[in-house]
Formats: structure tokens, C-alpha cells, sequence
């Protein structure tokens, strides 16, 4: 069984191994531009703060001339002034070229992570894909995917910046103000990462409770919209909006401790920021009035206080956004993680289709080990052949087909293809060999010609229409307004049954495959569509080796051999006269619908 890492990990190690798998995106191997880009954009960053340390400077030396009171020294102030102006606006400069610089970076490692994460996603095994929810799965991505261009930001941007002008502060006050304004520095500095780092902590466990009622309410949502017929159905549009709104009170609830945690962060930030300006100013002024210091230096102190917090303001959001970013990310590197169920063998061959012989020997299988569904099922289907699997429903038939795509590895016996064990051979050559027209065709939101061409997305519109003719539903795409750009809906709900399967149909023609699987294609449709669907699928299924796993009887008169299961185990086979002939459970089952159809036939007329 596989699981959906959770992040269960102590949080400090959490932190450090998600950063630690996170760096590879920031400098990439292979891609000597994006380092540049880095390298440049680090030395803008120096460049912004350098430029910012020189402005109090230029700022204290106006105010001491002015201080002085001396005539000729108008212009050096005034000079000064505009110094100070231009190192202002080189700052903005060199941050917003560094922003810029910088910007394809940040793109290139967001888009290569969420490329990396969809990819796994559907490496995933098909038993992962049914126990997980969609929207709460999207979600996930978006969050990791999004946190990624914060998380360079703020590494890159924020955290080295402020350590760099702190250094550089803690110089110029060693110089001007003496060892005692230092140290007066380093423990507000350490107070206040103190003070952030615990109170963010505890915010991150609020945090995680937002995070984990968001998700469970937008997975309500989108659970509820995706079977808004069965709500309907069933008069349980109250019911669900219940649901739903329990779902958002808890998000709400905890959404607003979120809020309020983030009030007394800011409160404790502010105090220890003000105490030591307070202290600070105290110091200097009481310097300048025992002639230590000029009222330049005053205004120096103040300067590079007020410019030191500002990024000790912005590390606070910086280590709650990282701290949110990690959960985030964390979460979603919890999807990479998750193993593949499915995985091909080292160094698998592909599958070499000779004529599509498919065999099954004594296969065993239980999605679950407490749960046998197939007993040692056997059977071969000569290249070109065509064998048909019946019996109720729960016997265990479109199992037989998720075997052979390989959604799920069997427990004993095996599956083989011309030979060759399909266990041995790589995953993507499998499914290009075998093509399927499911009981329920579920389509993507886009147009006819789009599914259709689905089945082998390089062909041409010549292609895709011929596959059409072959389904024969060309004509009735043609008489719709918007013909092949004529979109499907959700799930091709815009069409009916009969339309959907034709389409289905289409696609399987144009991907052209050597075996074909039928799982039940005809049994949700009336009798008049069911025959014109079968003539299709009689015509697709010629020269090709054939799997129909069907519940109504009738449509598999002609197969070269017909298995009956029952309870996961073949309890019949031969072709359909013979097993009519041996009265057994196949002629039950068709005395049965025979039975039905006749009754059928007597409330038509």
C-alpha cells in the first residue's frame, strides 16, 4: 500500500532536507546562464546594500555643515544632498535590475519543479490515483508550485542582504559609537530572531491546521461538483451545502487563530525594534551633548537603524514565509516521494508486438492481501483471436484488463505478450500495444477533435477524420455548427452515450493497437445504439487480437472462445453453441437475458 508522505518528520530536519532538495532548482547543472544569472544578481544585491550604507553618510555630512553654520560650505551640502538622493535611486536601480536578472531563474526552477511533480504523478500507480482526492491533490501542487519564486526571493534576497548590512552596521558602530553599542545591537538582533522564531513556530502549527481545512474543504467542493447529478439525484443539495459549510467554519476558525497569532508577532517585533531606536538615539544624543558626537552623527545612528529595520521587519515575514513555504513544498516533495507501485524492471526491454498473443497463466490477484479476487485464471488468445470474459458483476472481469495494461502487478502466475512477460517489459511500450474502449468513456474538456486525436497525438486532421469515418461519427461531427472544434464539456457530458463511445471508438482506431479490449463498450446503451455501436467495434476489432469483456451476452455470440468467471475463477469455456449445449452457467445467464429482452420488447410495444 502506498502512502502520501505527510511530513510526520521532527521540523527542524523537515526544514533543512526540503531546503537542501530545493537548492538543485536554484542553481541547476547543465545551465551556465541561469548561474550567471544568479552570480550577477548576487552581486546587484551587494551592490543595492553597499549603495545604502553610503546614504547615511552623505545624509550626516549635509547636517554637520549645516550644523556649522559656514557660508562657503553651502555647495558641499548641497552637494551631499544629492548624493545622498543618487545613492537613494541607485538602490531602487540595482534591486529592480536584480529583479529582472534574476526573474528567469526563479520561473525555470518553479516550472521544472511542478513539471517534476506532474510527471511522478502520473508515474503513480492507479491504486494511488483512487485513493487520493483531486482537488485536494491539485492543490497541493499549486501551493508547492507557487511557494517556489517566494522561497528564492526571500533566500536570496532578504536573508543575505540583512546579514550582509548587519555585518557592515555592526562595523561602522564598532568605529564611530564603541564596542557597547555592538553588543547593544547583537542582542536586540538575537532577542528578536528569538522572539520571531518561537512565536512563528507555534504560528506554523496553526498554520498546518489552515493549510490541512482548506484542503479538506476545497476537496469537499470539488467531490460535490463532480457528482452534482447524484446531489440532484438524490434531493441532497442541502446536505451537501451542510457539508460544505462545516468544512469552511473549520477552515474559517482556523484561518482566524492564524490571524490573531500574526497580531502578537507584529506586537513583539515592534517593541524590541523601538527599545533599542529608543536606547540608541538616547545614546547618541547624550554623546553629542557631552561633545562625543556631532548632530551628524546623530542622524547616522538614526539612519542606519531605521534602514537596519526594515529588513529585520521584512526577516520576521521572511521566516514566516519560508516557515509557509517549507510546509508547502514539504508537502509537495511528499509527492515525489511517494514510491511507485508500478515500476519497470532495471534496464527493461521494449515490448516487441509479433502478433499479439496473449496469455494468462494461473494468475492469482488481491488488491488487497486480505482479498483474493482471480484464482489461478488461465487462458490464450492466438494473434488475431477473440475471447470473450462474462459473468455477474464482482466475478472479476475488468480486473482481467487492468492486468494486462499493468495498473497492478499480479501475486502469482504470469501475463505474457508473444511471449514475453509483460512484467519484464517497459510500461510505455505495454500500453502502445493495447487499446481500449471502456464501459465509461470519460473525455477531456476540450473539442471532438482534440479527444480523438488523442489516441496518437501526432496525427494529422486527415488521420483523425478517417478514425472517425471508421467509427462512423464523421458525418455527425460534420453537422454540428462548430464541427471538429465542437467542444466536448465536462467530462463530454455535451454528448450522449452512444456519442462518447463513438468517439471512444475514434480515438482507439487512430492509436491503432495490436490487442483491443472491449470492457463492457455496449452495456450502458439502447438496444438501437448498442447494434450500431457493435458494427463499429466488429469492424475495429478485425486482425487484431481481441479481449471482450462483456455482461450482455449477445454481443459476444461470435468470439472464438467465451470463459465464464465466478468469483474470481474460470468455472466454464468454449464457443457459444457448446457451452448453450452443456446448459451450465453460460446457458443460464442466457436464458436469463433472453428472458429479459423479450419482456423489454413487450412494454415497447
Amino acid at each position: 500500500m502506498q502512502s502520501f508522505h505527510t511530513g510526520t518528520a521532527p521540523q527542524g530536519k523537515a526544514d533543512f532536507g526540503t531546503l537542501r532538495r530545493f537548492m538543485p532548482y536554484l542553481w541547476p547543472k547543465g545551465e551556465p546562464a541561469l548561474r550567471a544569472r544568479v552570480v550577477a544578481a548576487m552581486l546587484l544585491v551587494i551592490l543595492a546594500k553597499s549603495t545604502s550604507l553610503v546614504m547615511p553618510f552623505a545624509f550626516k555630512g549635509a547636517i554637520d555643515r549645516m550644523a556649522a553654520g559656514v557660508p562657503d560650505g553651502i555647495q558641499i551640502a548641497i552637494a551631499l544632498v544629492c548624493a545622498y538622493a543618487l545613492a537613494r535611486f541607485g538602490g531602487v536601480l540595482f534591486d529592480n535590475l536584480r529583479n529582472a536578472i534574476f526573474e528567469r531563474v526563479g520561473q525555470t526552477a518553479a516550472r521544472r519543479l511542478s513539471q517534476d511533480v506532474f510527471a511522478h504523478i502520473h508515474r503513480l500507480s492507479l491504486r494511488f490515483h483512487l485513493e487520493r482526492r483531486t482537488g485536494s491533490l491539485t492543490r497541493v501542487v499549486e501551493r508547492g508550485t507557487k511557494s517556489i519564486d517566494t522561497m528564492l526571493y526571500f533566500i536570496l534576497f532578504n536573508i543575505f542582504p540583512t546579514v550582509f548590512e548587519l555585518t557592515a552596521v555592526c562595523v561602522i558602530f564598532w568605529i564611530k559609537l564603541g564596542p557597547l553599542m555592538v553588543a547593544a545591537v547583537l542582542v536586540m538582533v538575537i532577542a528578536y530572531i528569538a522572539y520571531t522564531q518561537r512565536v512563528t513556530d507555534w504560528r506554523s502549527k496553526l498554520r498546518r491546521e489552515m493549510v490541512d481545512s482548506d484542503n479538506k474543504a476545497v476537496a469537499r467542493a470539488v467531490d460535490s461538483l463532480l457528482n452534482y447529478e447524484t446531489v440532484k439525484y438524490f434531493n441532497a443539495e442541502a446536505h451537501e451545502n451542510r457539508n460544505y459549510g462545516l468544512a469552511i467554519k473549520r477552515y474559517t476558525d482556523a484561518a482566524t487563530r492564524n490571524e490573531v497569532s500574526l497580531a502578537w508577532l507584529n506586537i513583539g517585533q515592534s517593541l524590541i525594534t523601538n527599545i533599542m531606536m529608543a536606547g540608541a538615539m538616547g545614546y547618541t544624543v547624550w554623546g553629542w551633548h557631552q561633545g562625543r558626537f556631532s548632530v551628524g552623527d546623530v542622524v547616522l545612528v538614526n539612519t542606519l537603524l531605521a534602514q537596519l529595520f526594515r529588513p529585520l521587519d521584512m526577516l520576521g515575514m521572511v521566516y514566516r514565509e519560508i516557515k509557509q513555504g517549507l510546509i508547502d513544498m514539504e508537502a509537495m516533495f511528499g509527492l515525489i516521494d511517494t514510491p511507485q507501485e508500478i515500476a519497470d524492471a532495471p534496464n527493461a526491454p521494449a515490448l516487441v508486438v509479433r502478433g499479439g498473443h496473449v496469455r494468462f497463466a494461473q494468475v492469482g490477484f488481491g488488491y488487497d492481501a486480505r482479498r483474493q479476487i482471480l484464482h489461478d485464471v488461465a487462458f490464450d488468445v492466438p494473434p488475431g483471436g477473440k475471447l470473450a470474459i462474462v459473468g455477474h458483476s464482482g466475478a472479476g472481469k475488468s480486473t482481467l484488463s487492468r492486468i494486462l495494461y499493468r495498473f497492478y502487478d499480479i501475486q502469482s502466475g504470469t501475463v505474457s505478450i508473444d511471449g514475453q512477460d509483460i512484467a519484464g517489459v517497459t510500461q510505455d511500450s505495454l500500453r502502445r500495444a493495447i487499446g481500449i474502449v471502456p464501459q465509461d468513456t470519460v473525455l477531456f474538456n476540450d473539442t471532438i477533435g482534440y479527444n480523438i486525436g488523442y489516441g496518437r497525438p501526432d496525427a494529422t486532421q486527415a488521420e483523425i477524420e478517417a478514425a472517425a469515418r471508421g467509427a462512423a461519427i464523421h458525418d455527425f461531427i460534420l453537422s454540428l455548427p462548430d464541427g471538429y472544434r465542437t467542444q466536448v464539456g465536462e467530462r463530454g457530458l455535451k454528448l450522449s452515450g452512444g456519442e462518447k463511445q463513438r468517439v471512444a471508438i475514434a480515438r482507439t482506431i487512430l492509436k491503432d493497437p495490436a490487442i483491443l479490449i472491449l470492457d463492457e463498450a455496449t452495456s450502458a446503451l439502447d438496444s438501437a445504439t448498442e447494434a450500431d455501436i457493435q458494427q463499429a467495434l466488429g469492424a475495429v476489432s478485425q486482425s487484431r487480437t481481441t479481449l471482450v469483456i462483456a455482461h450482455r451476452l449477445s454481443t459476444v455470440t461470435d468470439a472464438d472462445e467465451i470463459i465464464v468467471l465466478s468469483a474470481g475463477r474460470i468455472i466454464e469455456r468454449g464457443r457459444h453453441e457448446a457451452l448453450l449445449a452443456a446448459n451450465g452457467a453460460y446457458a443460464d445467464m442466457w436464458a436469463l437475458q433472453q428472458a429479459e429482452d423479450q419482456d423489454e420488447a413487450l412494454i415497447a410495444e
